[in-house]
């Protein structure tokens, strides 16, 4: 799907307007105050601002504003997001910010664009993955549990999913993945362990579409 739609250029707005001050000519004494604030606001930039300003550059396909505000790794991040641009601003919790879709249904539980803000920069991207096979998705998942990293989990499973995985702690046990095979609505996707099994249920909306792990259960022997 491309960026660019009516939607993403709302929000761009508003985001752009909801930074906007009311010019005037100032006395002396205002400007002094004015070049102050600046400079402290400058310092301690809120991850609101920090945030929408990669988000309005990568809608402008600026790499090079997007670089001003944003490390490497997460230019490259977003300037790869597979689908078109997130048309909601879902606010920060602390430094954690989030643009997510209400009008396109994507794979995974961010339902969008996830951005973490250390000071005036964004230090890491979390989008919504396109995986074309449910092995690949099954792998992704285990992978961020191994990690410890739930926002890499929700990349590519549902919030549901995430929740249960990440319910225990990575361990180190000895985990085989066995691959996936066909099951009614998606994929079967297996990790056999000393003493049981975990399944993880790959769907997707579409022959098309990307796959996410829905839900995840477990057997024991």
């Amino acid at each position: 799907m491309m960026r660019g739609s009516k939607a993403a250029a709302v929000l761009a707005a508003t985001l752009t307007a909801t930074g906007a001050l009311t010019l005037s000519v100032p006395t002396p004494v205002q400007a002094e105050a004015t070049a102050t604030a600046t400079a402290g606001n400058a310092a301690v930039a809120r991850p609101s601002e920090v945030a929408g300003r990669l988000f309005r550059a990568w809608l402008r396909k600026d790499r090079r504003a997007a670089s001003a505000v944003a490390t490497p790794a997460a230019v490259n991040t977003i300037f790869g997001y597979p689908y078109r641009a997130p048309d909601r601003f879902a606010g920060c919790t602390g430094n954690v910010c989030r643009f997510v879709h209400t009008s396109v249904r994507v794979p995974g539980g961010l339902n969008g664009i996830l951005m973490v803000v250390s000071g005036s920069r964004v230090a890491r991207v979390y989008t919504s993955r396109h995986i074309t096979t449910g092995s690949g998705a099954a792998t992704r998942l285990f992978a961020a549990w191994r990690a410890g990293d739930r926002n890499r989990g929700l990349e590519v499973a549902s919030t549901g999913a995430v929740k249960t995985l990440f319910r225990t702690r990575f361990g180190g046990v000895g985990y085989i993945f066995q691959g996936c095979e066909k099951e009614r609505g998606g994929q079967r996707c297996a990790y056999s362990y000393e003493g049981g099994a975990m399944f993880m249920h790959a769907r997707r909306l579409s022959a098309g579409s990307g796959y996410w792990i829905d839900s995840i259960g477990y057997i024991a022997d």
